[in-house]
């Protein structure tokens, strides 16, 4: 059970650093990537790689994160100007290309060149040798200093609605449901921070490697969300904002829009990419078939929910799409009466009527502001 809350932390806090660079391109800026998979494969690829090259962890952690940067460079250089619907369609087709061209080419895998389809094993992971106990408990010490700030966060997070709520008068209706909504969700956000908390003391103390590597990807996850809610919340953030909803207007006060769009489709794409190495060393081998097109179109799933433009709730969405995987992985072949492969079809084909449903209830998301809603706009 430690071990399985383990893995499903390292999952969740993954696809939310990879959710959150496709929020930061669409839910703020309103560019529509449908590759986004590309930026998390040269994440992937490039951390490894050096790595196997004797390169250290962090500095081919960074390098992903530079190289699937320049993919968003090269892109937007040459889709960006043109309608968003190129944008759409080049994305699309640059996430099927990598992952074919790294199937269909050989990689320098140590001193050898091996077949992409073969796939790279044997690499190295962060924190995989047994630490000291003097470094475990320094470990335990930063593992419970993330858990207070999130549960000071959450509190605040809740405690700000409920200001809301008391001092608006004329909006008590929507103020009473975004107060319930936030209670909710931080109510279920600080459950998982302790179940996460409880087993990582267990698993830093009795070490498991995975447990260091859960470490990592929240204090990762912590820092960007952190500074992308500094991001978006700055001038920077709002014009962003001000190009979602129409871009002739920031145009019109001299803002250069594209340059703005760039450093959004840049940004987005570094954050996907060291989403790809903590996605790789979770494997611990990486194959091109692990990075099919599904897993943009699971991050869209992860934005939706939780509500585009809203970090908080792109980090809500990742939590609530692995909860329900690992749920109906579980219990679904227990009450319906299906194979292996029918099973899977049906959790996909459930979770997209759960969509269809919040699509006429709630578009805007769970946490999503209406007003702020830019699809079909």
């Amino acid at each position: 059970m430690i071990e399985y809350l383990i893995f499903l932390a390292i999952s969740t806090a993954t696809f939310a650093l990879f959710a959150l660079g496709l929020n930061l391109q669409w839910g703020f800026t309103g560019l529509i990537n449908f590759g986004h998979i590309a930026f998390m494969t040269l994440g992937a690829y490039t951390t490894v790689l050096l790595s196997l090259k004797g390169v250290p962890l962090l500095f081919s952690a960074i390098a992903g994160a530079i190289v699937a940067a320049l993919l968003g460079l090269v892109i937007g250089f040459a889709t960006l100007r043109l309608r968003a619907d190129y944008l759409s369609i080049v994305t699309i087709g640059t996430g099927e290309l990598i992952r074919l061209v790294v199937n269909n080419q050989e990689l320098p895998v140590g001193d050898a060149w091996v077949s992409g389809a073969f796939g790279v094993q044997t690499y190295t992971i962060p924190l995989d040798a047994t630490p000291n106990l003097f470094l475990r408990l320094l470990m335990i010490g930063v593992l419970t200093f993330l858990a207070i700030v999130t549960f000071f966060s959450l509190w605040r997070w809740v405690k700000s609605a409920r200001i809301s709520r008391t001092n608006n008068v004329a909006k008590n209706n929507s103020s009473k449901q975004e107060f319930a909504s936030r209670l909710g969700v931080g109510t279920i956000l600080g459950l998982l921070t302790l179940a996460i908390y409880v087993a990582g003391v267990i698993g830093l103390y009795n070490y498991n490697p995975k447990a260091g590597l859960m470490l990592l990807a929240l204090s990762v996850l912590a820092f960007v969300f952190w500074r992308l809610e500094f991001l978006v919340r700055s001038p920077w953030g709002r014009i962003l904002k001000a190009i979602r909803e129409d871009e002739e207007i920031p145009k019109a006060l001299g803002k250069n829009v594209f340059w703005y769009k760039l450093q959004s489709l840049m940004l987005g794409g570094a954050i996907a990419g060291i989403a790809g190495a903590f996605f790789a060393w979770q494997l611990s081998a990486i194959y091109p078939d692990n990075f099919q097109p599904q897993l943009t179109f699971d991050a869209w799933i992860m934005v939706i929910l939780g509500g585009s433009g809203n970090n908080i709730g792109t980090i809500l969405g990742a939590v609530i799409y692995f909860a329900y995987d690992a749920l109906t992985r579980e219990f679904l072949p227990k009450i319906v009466p299906l194979d292996v492969e029918r099973i899977g079809a049906f959790r996909v084909m459930f979770i997209g009527l759960i969509l269809m449903v919040l699509m006429i209830w709630r578009p805007q998301g769970i946490l999503g502001k209406k007003e702020e809603l830019t699809l079909g706009k």
